[in-house]
């Protein structure tokens, strides 16, 4: 297979996946089979990209110009493959856990999640590609007008509602800082394309890229930044899958995902670190892991609490780009995975409990553990992924990070991502510590059917034991990682 249909192929394969699915939308095995069959391939493509990206090979595409010099163009760079690896992996498994999710739950609209779950994907393949910010912004307003009605999926008024301040955020700033920032850089550099070390020249004026980098991560506002995090916790009204896909494999993952291509590929580490706005940024970004946190700890709710985590995480990864240093970048990029495969854990099993226990709030789960002990096994495993504790990936990125605000002398930025880790110890751990080892004697016992060993759907436990057992293996095999991340410095 050539470089190019191969590129073709990794773009436009969950595209074609939904004319299949609307077909099969009668025959729901055969639509959700589909739907597996078509991630796994998607992955085995992505892999290929990634074997030929080692072998040194150039891989572009460009698709039309839009006008001269502005192409709709694709290019594989190490950030974008990390990006592009991880939402690849985790699309089939997604997938699995939803079906034993929407099944056991009788959702509604089944075959519309699973169409516009596909066209999400296609979005996300377009924004890790990017060859370009023009392109990079296209696919991410795809992104978002695609998740919106998952968000809205449940049809409910908390679901439209949820879903408009959703919308409302992520279009207006996007359109109000994020169109500006493209079209400010497209006027001071006189182009969009992405180039290692900025494409700003020397006698560029800092003041005006100071600007520009503030217009852009808070036009970034899928990287939930404060003030424009509402967004976030507010699509929680979608079904679990939702907020796994929102969470995990593309929504959020997006956002940091361009802020850290932004500032690696638009302005370059070393001019970053002389703009006039950089520093008030990185701490903005503390503050919003601190605050995030906080509120955390104080959120009941099991999926508002993991909302509020994802949050202050995502904080960590704008911090580590806007520390201008080889080691918050690396600890970024990383971050990016090692956040992927915890978060998604604990959605699923958030969801799990919900489906099976029906349980929604974190003082409802007292000895639950002895009832679905696979399912609080896997939240603790994603809990020290989250906290940054072995043997978890989370251990590396969190590290890295650390490292980072040394390197920078950033040392408030230190003590925050310290006491940040703290309380996540508090508001993630207290869950399966409570389950296994309630205080009080449940209010109510569940029983377990003969046969199980936990009460979560199969499919749905599969995939959430399938992901954990992967945040452990990212702390033994983290180093493929690393080393597409060290390529950015």
């Amino acid at each position: 297979m050539s470089v190019n249909t191969l590129m073709q192929l990794v773009l436009v394969l969950p595209l074609c996946l939904v004319p299949l699915i609307l077909l099969l939308r009668n025959h729901p095995n055969l639509r959700e089979g589909a739907s597996i069959l078509f991630g796994v391939l998607q992955f085995a493509l992505v892999w290929q990209i990634f074997g030929h990206f080692e072998n040194g090979e150039s891989l572009t595409l460009t698709w039309f110009t839009i006008f001269p010099g502005l192409p709709v163009a694709f290019e594989v760079e190490p950030l974008g493959l990390i990006f592009a690896l991880v939402a690849s992996s985790l699309w089939p498994l997604t997938t699995l856990y939803a079906i034993g999710y929407m099944r056991s739950h009788n959702e509604q609209n089944q075959t519309r999640f699973y169409t516009f779950f596909a066209i999400a994907i296609f979005a996300v393949m377009g924004i890790a590609f990017a060859q370009n910010l023009m392109t990079l912004f296209i696919f991410y307003e795809v992104l978002t007008l695609s998740t919106f009605p998952l968000v809205t999926h449940a049809g409910t008024e908390n679901a439209k509602k949820g879903g408009r301040i959703y919308l409302g955020i992520l279009l207006t700033t996007s359109i109000l800082f994020f169109l500006l920032a493209v079209i400010g850089t497209w006027v001071t550099a006189g182009t969009l394309d992405f180039k290692l070390n900025g494409i700003f020249a020397s006698d560029s004026s800092n003041s005006t890229l100071g600007i520009l980098l503030a217009l852009f991560i808070f036009g970034i506002g899928k990287a939930a930044i404060m003030p424009f995090h509402k967004w976030l916790p507010s699509a929680m009204v979608a079904p679990t899958p939702v907020s796994s896909l929102l969470h995990a494999v593309a929504v959020v993952k997006a956002g940091v995902f361009t802020v850290i291509k932004v500032c690696v590929y638009t302005f370059g580490i070393e001019r970053l670190g002389e703009l006039p706005s950089t520093e008030f940024l990185a701490y903005l970004a503390g503050f919003t892991i601190l605050a995030s946190s906080i509120i955390a700890l104080r959120q009941n709710n099991l999926k508002a609490r993991l909302a509020y985590s994802t949050v202050s995480q995502l904080g960590y990864v704008t911090m580590g780009a806007l520390l201008a240093t080889p080691l918050g970048i690396i600890g970024s990029s990383m971050h990016i995975t090692m956040h992927a495969f915890s978060k998604i854990t604990l959605f699923f099993c958030a969801g799990a409990i919900m489906v099976a226990a029906h349980k929604k709030d974190v003082d409802q789960m007292q000895g639950l553990g002895k009832q679905m002990p696979l399912t609080f096994i896997a939240f603790a495993i994603a809990s020290l992924g989250i906290i940054g504790l072995p043997p978890a990936g989370g251990t590396w990125s969190k590290w890295f990070l650390l490292m980072g605000t040394v390197e920078s002398e950033y040392w408030i930025l230190m003590v925050v991502l310290m006491l940040s880790s703290l309380l996540s110890i508090a508001y993630l751990l207290t869950i399966p510590l409570r389950a296994f080892f309630p205080k009080e004697k449940p209010q109510e016992e569940l029983t377990l059917p003969a046969g199980k060993i936990d009460l979560a759907p199969t499919a749905s436990l599969v995939a959430l034991t399938l992901t954990a057992i992967a945040c452990i293996f990212l702390f033994w095999y983290a180093d493929a990682i690393y080393h597409l991340a060290s390529k950015l410095v």
